[in-house]
């Protein structure tokens, strides 16, 4: 998976107003360290009682050939919800995008804006009836039976030469905790995702998704609010995907 790029210089900055021009929406991201994750739970109010289940698990080959060319191939159950898959390009610039692919219902283009970085990418996602995942993890359905015709046409166009989507590997399932809250202060929706891994460690992403129009405001308004809550968000940012993968990837074999 492509780094975050930094965002440094008055180019880099162009770059990304260039990118939030062209895209369909901001989604502004923040990740606790492990040390004050239980203080910020605590201090944001949140009920874990609240919190919708969802499992995620990700497909890749052994040695991440996909997450080496910014291809993310991921599948979720969600309780309440049912199940969904997804095939994500990143970096992508979005006026290079085929109009074709822009088009279809389930595509987007977004840009994800942590502290002091930024990355745009192209993400297709499909609804799917359970339990598609669960038999495709338990190798009663083949893996690319979870991706739409518009999905494999996508994947093809962007993994490296020879790999199928019957040729990877489930990394996961991952067990994550996702609440939604609006913050009275605040006054918009921000939502926060707690993935457990089997070894016990634990990312908490704190985000909220805005118009390209509103995101520096949303991002100066949220980061004031959180900081008044005591959050700290100085701290190295950690990506959910990169950790899952590498985590998962280094159980194989």
């Amino acid at each position: 998976m492509t780094a975050v790029a930094p965002l440094a210089t008055s180019a880099e900055l162009g770059e990304l107003l260039g990118l939030m021009h062209e895209s369909d929406s901001v989604e502004l991201k923040a990740t606790v360290p492990l040390a004050d994750q239980r203080s910020t739970l605590m201090s944001l109010g949140l009920d874990p009682l609240e919190a919708q289940i969802r499992l995620v698990v990700f497909f890749d080959t052994p040695d991440l050939a996909l997450d080496k060319c910014g291809v993310v191939v991921r599948a979720r159950r969600i309780q309440g919800k049912g199940d969904d898959s997804v095939v994500k390009l990143r970096p992508v610039v979005p006026d290079t995008l085929p109009a074709k692919l822009r088009r279809l219902a389930g595509f987007r283009v977004e840009v994800d804006a942590l502290p002091g970085g930024f990355v745009c990418s192209g993400t297709l996602k499909e609804a799917l009836k359970p339990p598609a995942v669960q038999s495709a993890l338990s190798g009663e359905l083949p893996i690319r039976k979870l991706f739409c015709k518009e999905q494999r046409e996508y994947f093809a166009a962007h993994a490296p030469e020879g790999v199928r989507l019957d040729d990877l590997v489930p990394l996961g399932p991952l067990f994550v905790l996702k609440v939604r809250f609006v913050p009275p202060e605040l006054g918009r929706r921000v939502v926060a995702e707690l993935w457990l891994f089997p070894d016990g460690s634990r990312v908490l992403e704190l985000s909220t998704r805005c118009g390209t129009d509103e995101a520096f405001q949303v991002a100066a308004e949220t980061r004031a609010f959180l900081a008044g809550r005591g959050v700290d968000l100085s701290g190295e940012q950690q990506t959910k995907t990169r950790k899952a993968l590498e985590y998962f990837a280094g159980q194989q074999g």
